[in-house]
């Protein structure tokens, strides 16, 4: 049953605006009843969300290039090449419309990795800055412009982007 809501979640917002997605609507293209989509997720921000969380976890590798800048100038251009994404677009832009726990289910991923290759650097010896402010200057940007603005970032903004946090 979970697979059917999922992929109705996809199908849905592949085939018109979010504001049109109801759990009614998932139902039916699920082939399940209403009340067993509202007794296993309760709303339709945590089905959103659970449908991120499974959509975006693991997705993007986390980069060991050998160097931070390296590592960050990876991740942010592949970041953005997943955000640039119809399909991928359409289901952040309909979770964070749910509220913030839609939004931390876009992104808890992200900052899982982001952690680690911060934590990788100090292992190595250096210096990074913390995850809240690489956060801020990454993956603030990169997904401002890809939710609001429908201006995809081109891989060299996103390099541009690591530049300005490594100054």
């Amino acid at each position: 049953m979970r697979v059917a809501v999922y992929l109705a979640v996809e199908e849905l917002l592949a085939e018109g605006p979010s504001e049109a997605l109801t759990i009614p609507v998932i139902a039916a293209r699920a082939g399940v009843h209403p009340t067993t989509v509202y007794r296993r997720w309760g709303s339709l921000g945590e089905l959103l969300g659970d449908v991120a969380i499974s959509r975006f976890s693991g997705d993007i590798i986390v980069p060991d290039t050998g160097t931070l800048r390296g590592d960050l100038e990876r991740w942010a251009t592949d970041v953005a090449t997943d955000l640039a994404d119809p399909d991928v677009l359409a289901l952040m832009r309909a979770t964070v419309g749910t509220g913030p726990e839609g939004g931390s289910a876009c992104i808890a991923d992200r900052h899982a990795q982001l952690t680690a290759i911060l934590e990788r650097e100090r292992s190595r010896g250096g210096d990074p800055p913390d995850v809240e402010r690489a956060a801020d200057a990454l993956l603030g940007p990169l997904y401002y412009r890809a939710i609001f603005t429908g201006h995809p970032a081109e891989p060299g903004w996103a390099r541009e982007l690591v530049g300005a946090l490594l100054r």
